[in-house]
């Protein structure tokens, strides 16, 4: 059986025996299973292209991103979501999980709540997706009964439709608007997918949503913008940005922050405009900086 070829919850015979093996030999086999699984995402290189671009348009200026799932896949998923808000500025209310067992499952087992359609069913209901959505379910297998029939509603309820999971012919897959399978096979603890397969799943989602934030211009010059400058060290990285991207030095990049109380407003300070000129640059070009810089070098001197 080739490690490709093979589902999530097959044995691998290479690895019968793991237990009475020496630690280094533990570690060696498992380092090698995670570089497979990082291996294994270039199989949906190019529908992860598409899916992020439909996703970037589809989300306009008030779509949220809707992440679906259970156990390891489902926490995975909120992780995803939730380190969106400081690193590229997206609205809390421009996110939603529906996690089988609740808030409860992201720190503990919550046993059976995988199986749980009907509960799948009614989070999608409470959350009311709209076209303007697009719903990302996560499941290693393809086939767990919550992440299934909370796409389905999803997707039924108008949302785009994305689906992650390591088993390439599976329900989940059948029902997405774009299907992501990155192949793991087996695991070196069989049925342990929290491990290759959640590595796979991880760096899917990892690519996924930042593609769409560079989709949506949350980043200029490969920087974070539109991060939210929440403690020291994101103030520090902030004024060297301004400083980088104004080409001021760095008083000059912490007074714009000053006043501007934000990186894009502020490289525009730095750049020769009062904080509300810079507000209103920024508004007219839905808040890209790119486009906000090209308008200003267009204005006469």
């Amino acid at each position: 059986m080739s490690q490709a070829g093979s589902a999530t919850e097959d044995v691998d015979p290479r690895y019968c025996g793991i237990e009475e093996w020496s630690a280094q030999a533990m570690v060696d086999a498992m380092i090698e299973g995670q570089a497979a699984a990082i291996e294994a995402v270039r199989a949906c290189s190019s529908a992860l292209a598409a899916a992020a671009d439909a996703a970037a348009e589809r989300l306009g200026d008030s779509g949220r991103l809707i992440y679906i799932g259970a156990g390891t896949s489902g926490r995975l998923g909120v992780l995803d979501g939730v380190e969106l808000i400081p690193t590229f500025g997206w609205s809390d209310t421009r996110l939603a999980h529906a996690l089988a067992g609740g808030d409860a499952a992201m720190l503990g087992p919550v046993e059976g709540a995988e199986d749980d359609a009907a509960a799948a069913e009614a989070r999608i209901a409470a959350i009311a997706p709209k076209t303007g959505d697009v719903a990302i379910a996560i499941a290693a297998s393809g086939r767990t009964p919550y992440a299934i029939a909370a796409l389905k509603a999803a997707g039924k309820a108008g949302a785009m439709t994305i689906a992650i999971a390591n088993n390439p012919d599976s329900a989940l897959l059948a029902i997405a608007d774009f299907a992501l399978a990155a192949p793991t096979g087996a695991e070196v603890i069989a049925g342990s997918t929290r491990m290759k397969a959640g590595t796979a799943q991880k760096a899917i989602l990892n690519v996924l949503s930042t593609t769409i934030m560079l989709r949506k211009g949350r980043v200029y010059r490969g920087q974070m913008v539109h991060m939210a400058l929440t403690n020291d060290k994101l103030r520090h990285r902030a004024r060297l940005m301004v400083s980088r991207l104004a080409e001021c030095d760095e008083d000059a990049a912490a007074a714009a922050l000053a006043e501007g109380g934000e990186v894009r407003a502020a490289v525009l300070i730095a750049s020769g405009l009062n904080r509300d000129a810079a507000t209103a640059l920024l508004e007219a070009n839905g808040g890209n900086l790119h486009r906000a810089l090209n308008d200003l070098d267009r204005r006469p001197a």
